[in-house]
């Protein structure tokens, strides 16, 4: 619902949170930490192309 109103805080603050969750995982040993990365960057990436959008 973030990406769709266009609001490039949130959309910010929820990336950072799940990169936080992922790193957790990964240091939990729930992932492997590759997999955590390639996960991050998907989610980064998603965040970047919205806020893009909506600049």
């Amino acid at each position: 619902e973030a990406v769709a109103g266009g609001d490039v805080a949130e959309i910010q603050k929820r990336a950072r949170a799940a990169a936080r969750a992922l790193d957790k995982a990964a240091s939990d040993g729930v992932i492997h930490k590759n997999q955590a990365a390639n996960r991050k960057s998907a989610v980064m990436s998603a965040a970047a192309r919205s806020n893009s959008k909506k600049s």
